[in-house]
């Protein structure tokens, strides 16, 4: 089925676990694909295809995509109806009726960006423990190992109706890059390997496409260049579209408590749990019946958001650890105040929570978070003296 036609040079087509491009003039093309890929002037079709479900699924065409990637190109163009030397291909587990499509245009430039894209189980920041080795025999795990990865990938698809010099095609793929992160910055998306905010997965990937003709080639895809601005936002709203459509992954959704606090080893269970502890039994009783509406309340999570946030800077280095306890603890008292709605309380609050020098680390974090929510909740009821 075809989808879209754009600047008349490329047609985009969805069939069943399929999307694919057909170029109408000849492109360019620069790609991740294990094959056909890097920089190519012979690609007359550029899919992304789903090779298996994403979760609890590895399909026989998983398998082959991952140990003969030249039979997978093979199999999956011969059953669509495609030249196969002439694809380049991009493989998934995400479904293609979730894919986002997105155009900017200035003038007579334009770029079309095509996103599918799962992070719930497989997001990453760059640098987190890497799960496997390659050398001439293959992948091999490492020892000990990290934990090994799990289904979700961000795949990008970038169409551009201009020439570009072969180092702006690069620089195309580092701006796409740069506004995925962001994409994932907005949504707080957690990496799902280290106590850090994602930056992608561990299995993106890209391809860019640009028109070749007699025109004089562009020689800028940066951030100062419009061209730059275009690939950044048609993919970092393509990101985003796609992730809401896959995960159900939206701002609104992520104004929780629980999940700015889940990347430091926090569950929902353990947070109740914590939080329960530090309450008498009726109102432990009162705050399971109503968990998802107080850790959901928007100035809770504005407090909550604050002290991870906070977290980040001492792990950086920005903030000097001797600052720890009058930090965190004025953070915490802010969760406390948040949820009792009575910030009269502040400095005891703080009295109360501020931490020693001593004690850092995740678990504090989490910890010294639901005793906050704990400490708030204990007030929120208790009736002022003049009603």
């Amino acid at each position: 089925m075809l989808l879209d036609t754009f600047y008349d040079g490329v047609e985009i087509h969805r069939e069943e676990k399929i999307i694919y491009a057909k170029f109408l003039v000849p492109h360019r093309v620069l790609s991740t694909c294990r094959v056909a890929g890097g920089l190519r002037e012979d690609i007359r079709y550029l899919y992304n295809h789903q090779s298996c479900e994403p979760a609890g699924h590895m399909h026989k065409l998983t398998q082959t995509a991952i140990r003969d990637p030249e039979g997978y190109r093979k199999k999956i163009s011969e059953c669509y109806g495609l030249p196969a030397e002439t694809c380049a291909t991009l493989g998934t587990a995400a479904n293609m009726n979730n894919a986002c499509i997105e155009t900017r245009a200035f003038r007579d430039l334009s770029v079309t960006a095509v996103c599918t894209g799962g992070v719930e189980a497989n997001a990453g920041r760059a640098g987190d423990p890497a799960a496997v080795v390659e050398t001439p025999e293959g992948f091999t795990r490492l020892q000990p190992a990290a934990a090994m990865p799990s289904p979700g990938t961000i795949n990008t698809m970038i169409f551009i109706n201009k020439p570009l010099i072969s180092g702006a095609m690069v620089r195309v793929i580092m701006t796409a890059t740069e506004a995925k992160s962001a994409a994932l910055q907005e949504l707080a998306v957690n990496s799902r390997y280290s106590d850090g905010l994602a930056t992608g997965t561990g299995t993106d990937q890209i391809a860019v496409a640009a028109v070749r003709s007699d025109e004089p080639p562009l020689t800028s895809a940066g951030k100062h260049a419009k061209l730059g601005e275009l690939i950044a936002c048609s993919v970092l709203h393509a990101v985003k579209g796609t992730l809401a459509l896959q995960n159900g992954l939206t701002p609104a959704g992520q104004c929780s408590a629980k999940i700015h606090l889940e990347r430091f080893g926090l569950t929902r269970q353990k947070m109740i749990e914590i939080i329960c502890r530090n309450l008498s039994e009726s109102r432990a009783e009162l705050l399971c019946k109503n968990f998802s509406e107080i850790e959901r309340d928007p100035v809770t999570v504005a407090a909550v958001a604050a002290m991870a946030h906070l977290k980040d800077k001492f792990s950086w280095g920005i903030l000097p650890i001797t600052c720890w306890g009058e930090v965190m603890g004025t953070y915490a008292a802010q969760i406390a105040c948040a949820v009792s709605g009575d910030y009269t309380r502040m400095a005891v609050y703080r009295r109360k929570l501020a931490p020693t020098q001593a004690d850092k680390g995740n678990g504090v974090l989490v910890d010294l978070s639901c005793r906050a929510l704990a400490l708030g909740f204990a007030d929120k009821w208790v009736e002022p003296m003049n009603l």
